[in-house]
């Protein structure tokens, strides 16, 4: 059983830059792939991006080169670097995880799951 805490979220201007945290639980965190979703209320949960247990990233198109995952395994945590951020990035952001190689889009897949962080961007 894995434990998934996000930190970081908070209010920012447009523009500006935030960094969450996700924190698992567990001894071997290195072998989940772990995925960031956001979600805005009324709407589906969305994949930002995701990471594998070897460093392999992919973003979505309306974040990439503007946001960056990475993780260090050796502190069982992974991480979301958001910058230049727009109000359209306002919502929840969860961090998910499953044991697996293969990076994947579908909130599904993902079995577990941490509590959510807000993240709210005023213009």
């Amino acid at each position: 059983q894995v434990q998934l805490v996000e930190s970081g979220g908070g209010l920012v201007q447009a523009g500006g830059s935030l960094r969450l945290a996700c924190a698992a639980s567990g001894r071997t965190f290195s072998s989940y792939v772990m995925g960031w979703f956001r979600q805005v209320p009324g709407m589906e949960r969305e994949f930002v991006g995701a990471i594998t247990g070897s460093g392999n990233t992919y973003l979505t198109d309306p974040v990439k080169g503007r946001f960056t995952i990475s993780r260090d395994n050796a502190k069982n945590t992974v991480y979301l670097q958001m910058n230049n951020l727009k109000p359209e990035d306002t919502a929840v952001y969860y961090c998910a995880g499953y044991v697996g190689f293969l990076i994947v889009v579908d909130r599904v897949q993902y079995g577990y799951w941490g509590q959510g962080t807000q993240v709210t961007v005023s213009s």
